[in-house]
């Protein structure tokens, strides 16, 4: 039996090999585009943060919580970011309570821009309600990964180096008191006048009276920086109290048109309630740690930071701004001080109201002047006593850009902010200052992520 010999005409034999050649690059996946990876992740952390801030300010959270959700995703982001620079040191070992974190594999290759954001969103994930969201910002990342030509063992190296990151970042954050503070009694209203009680328009209940219960992130203990007590309660019209009432109703009605633009711009109150009939709503606007996360992030914008440094920045940044909120709600709640509001109204003028909304808890000191202090502390360490900026914070809530020729003018015009609107004393803001400044030193001074030399 004679076998004939089967012939492939020659344009169907390359059609073939072609179809075959594309099957395998397919099965491969695209190839490790490290150039276009490096333009795509360059800044990606400001704009994470910024979505952030999107998904805080849309789930209504009050200015201490919203200073402990920038913290513990940014400190996660730092631990991923920092093997770009190995001499990077860990803040395992510095943070209170973060004794050990998982280190990457060195039989493995990893791509750490991506590790820190991962990192960065699996935490974010856990400290807010609208979780669907942040998921939605994880997938749409890696997709977009994807799309740019990553190396899949990478890949899948990195996404789960930041998940393990991300999983002992948690452990430890769910250890700090915060869950705790839920089972501890609610705010106690007395009959005591000096005491703070619920203000107009809706007399809401005091916020986060067990804040101080926290465990701080570098501080000894919320109480270390106490700004000491505020001037004794006097009705008495020739009382040092009441004078400092009568400076906020003189103010208040005396105010210029560059008063009242400062006091509207640094008003920074995400718990603004309106009542319409018998619905209560709230205006949505950004938190006091928020408009600090967002000048560090416009700042490290302007500078073309790398990523380890971005994530340092704003890992600094987010913590000063946790520990200046849980050292300020320390006193707030000892003294328990009343608002100007309620002094006023009772004991000047019945008619007399503030330009901001007065915030629902205790007075003294001024948390806006304790935070945005330390803040720009930690700011001015970083990037030098006088650095110009443009902070445009506030545009997407329909306020234009302020201009400042250093961060430590921006945060005393915060302050002062607080006396423009009506709602704090000034030994309030004064103190406040001192005691953001403190904290802000004191962070500066024990925790150290600088690339060692």
């Amino acid at each position: 039996m004679v076998r004939q010999k089967l012939y492939m005409p020659m344009k169907l034999q390359i059609n073939s090999l072609i179809i075959v050649f594309l099957l395998m690059l397919s099965a491969c996946g695209p190839t490790h585009n490290a150039e276009k990876l490096d333009v795509y992740f360059d800044g990606a952390l400001m704009e994470y943060n910024r979505k952030l801030t999107d998904v805080i300010v849309a789930d209504i959270f009050t200015p201490p919580v919203a200073s402990r959700i920038y913290a513990y995703p940014n400190i996660a982001a730092y631990e991923g970011a920092r093997f770009l620079e190995p001499a990077r040191p860990s803040l395992a070992g510095q943070l209170n309570g973060l004794d050990v974190l998982p280190k990457p594999d060195s039989l493995k290759s990893y791509y750490y821009p991506l590790v820190s954001l991962i990192a960065f969103t699996n935490v974010a994930e856990y400290l807010v309600y609208d979780l669907e969201r942040i998921d939605k910002m994880e997938m749409e990342l890696l997709e977009e990964v994807r799309d740019i030509g990553i190396d899949r063992e990478i890949y899948d190296n990195s996404v789960a180096y930041g998940k393990n990151l991300a999983e002992k970042i948690l452990e430890w954050a769910v250890k700090d008191g915060y869950h705790r503070r839920t089972a501890l009694p609610r705010y106690s209203v007395s009959d005591d006048p000096g005491r703070w009680r619920p203000t107009p328009p809706d007399y809401m209940e005091a916020i986060e009276p067990h804040w101080n219960t926290l465990r701080p992130f570098i501080l000894d203990s919320a109480a270390q920086f106490d700004p000491g007590l505020p001037t004794s309660f006097d009705t008495d019209e020739e009382s040092q109290f009441y004078k400092e009432a009568k400076e906020v109703y003189e103010t208040v009605k005396n105010l210029d048109d560059e008063q009242l633009a400062i006091a509207k711009f640094w008003d920074c109150n995400p718990n603004i309630s309106h009542t319409k009939g018998h619905v209560m709503y709230f205006q949505q606007q950004i938190s006091p740690g928020g408009h600090w996360m967002h000048i560090a992030a416009q700042v490290l914008d302007e500078q073309k930071a790398n990523t380890v440094e971005s994530a340092a920045t704003l890992a600094l940044t987010g913590i000063v701004l946790a520990d200046a909120f849980i050292s300020c709600w320390d006193q707030k709640y000892k003294s328990s001080l009343t608002r100007p509001e309620t002094y006023i109204n009772k004991y000047m003028d019945s008619d007399w109201a503030p330009i901001l909304q007065t915030p629902a808890f205790p007075e003294h000191t001024s948390g806006h002047s304790v935070a945005s202090t330390a803040a720009a502390t930690m700011l001015t360490h970083i990037f030098g006593d006088d650095y110009a900026f443009a902070d445009a914070t506030e545009v997407p809530y329909g306020l234009p850009i302020r201009s400042y020729p250093s961060f430590i003018r921006a945060s005393q015009e915060a302050a002062i902010s607080r006396l423009y609107g009506g709602i704090h004393y000034k030994p309030a803001i004064e103190l406040g200052i001192q005691q953001g400044a403190a904290v802000g030193n004191y962070v500066i001074k024990n925790l150290d992520i600088k690339e060692s030399k």
